[in-house]
């Protein structure tokens, strides 16, 4: 909500710790935006509402399926961008919303459902901001591949531990495999190992032969899926395959810098054809962790909270303390380096977050 400015210094601080924005207004415009919301509110007094899923997100309208099946294009009230909502887009697709017809004839979401959970990372342009890639999930998919482009595994991680933070089950997707050359086939045996081990499910596909959609069908089936990833991955194409007519746009990537290049510019919902929904989402470079407190990274890394369950101090941060289990495990192999270091980073992203004075708030 905006707040409005008068000469009390406690006014001012309590805006400051809710990170409430002051706004500089005139006395009619005051009274201007009053009249505009009492006709806003009359224009939905007389109208029903109706609940619905969101099906498609294109930045600034979106699409919600109705209970009755009809998919309506709607827009969005204005005064969701003022309740503190620090996100991007403060509708996602997944959500479950109310909807209603203004006196204009046009549809807009009114309000938005408890989410039972989402998958969000740190918004590429305001790195103050986040942004959802999409909510109330049964599933987060990665996507991942081992060239044209190379998804390290610090994206890989990242993407996971988000997904133990909030809530949402994840597999790992190996897609190209077709192209893999021996030596690619061996790492690729070595990563499906790796976070098999850790406890996700894992599988190799490939959009263009075939190879793997089976298992990813059966992986798939009645649920709401995310698929996600970097750019170029295949998401697209493995959307085509799964579900023939989608016609999903697809692209090639990059000769010269090896990366894919954007072909999905919105997020989307498409419905499977045995069964479910899977999620497509514009591809990302990197993925930002946001709202990690430090003392909680380790319960993001499940091997990594296990093992330090043995730590001589309940609050060790397995950097350098004594007595620490995790950092020996690290040593002898029980641990990967990679997925420690992958550790290390959202530890240190948490701490500074942390010395910055950075506050945790709902989405």
């Amino acid at each position: 909500m905006l707040s409005y400015v008068n000469n009390s210094d406690e006014k001012k601080l309590l805006n400051k710790k809710e990170g409430v924005r002051e706004v500089h207004r005139t006395p009619m415009q005051t009274e201007n935006m009053a009249k505009k919301k009492k006709t806003t509110e009359a224009a939905f007094s007389s109208t029903e509402e109706m609940e619905g899923l969101v099906v498609r997100n294109t930045g600034s309208n979106y699409i919600v399926r109705l209970e009755e099946g009809r998919e309506q294009p709607c827009r969005i009230k204005g005064n969701f961008r003022i309740k503190g909502i620090r996100t991007t887009n403060p509708v996602a697709v997944g959500d479950r919303v109310k909807v209603a017809r203004a006196s204009d004839d046009a549809w807009y979401i009114t309000a938005i459902n408890p989410r039972n959970n989402y998958i969000i990372r740190r918004a590429s342009n305001l790195s103050k901001e986040s942004h959802i890639l999409a909510s109330n999930l049964d599933t987060a998919a990665l996507v991942a591949t081992l060239r044209d482009p190379f998804t390290p595994t610090t994206f890989i991680d990242r993407f996971m531990a988000t997904s133990e933070a909030y809530n949402v089950p994840a597999i790992l997707i190996l897609n190209k495999c077709d192209m893999w050359d021996e030596e690619e086939r061996e790492i690729a045996s070595a990563l499906c190992y790796l976070y098999s081990s850790i406890g996700y499910q894992t599988l190799c596909v490939s959009a263009k032969t075939g190879e793997g959609l089976d298992e990813l069908r059966k992986l798939t089936k009645d649920k709401i899926t995310l698929l996600g990833g970097n750019s170029g991955v295949g998401k697209s194409s493995l959307i085509n395959a799964l579900v023939p007519g989608a016609e999903l746009r697809t692209g090639s990537v990059s000769d010269i810098h090896h990366t894919g290049m954007h072909t999905t510019t919105f997020s989307e919902m498409v419905t499977l054809p045995y069964g479910g929904e899977i999620i497509d989402v514009p591809g990302v470079k990197g993925f930002g962790t946001i709202d990690f407190e430090a003392a909680e990274v380790s319960h993001y890394f499940p091997e990594i909270f296990r093992i330090g369950a043995d730590c001589r101090y309940s609050d060790c941060k397995h950097v350098n303390e004594p007595g620490c289990a995790v950092i020996p495990a690290v040593e002898n192999h029980n641990i990967a380096l990679s997925r420690y270091q992958s550790y290390l980073s959202i530890l240190e992203e948490a701490s500074e977050a942390e010395g910055a004075d950075k506050y945790r708030k709902g989405y």
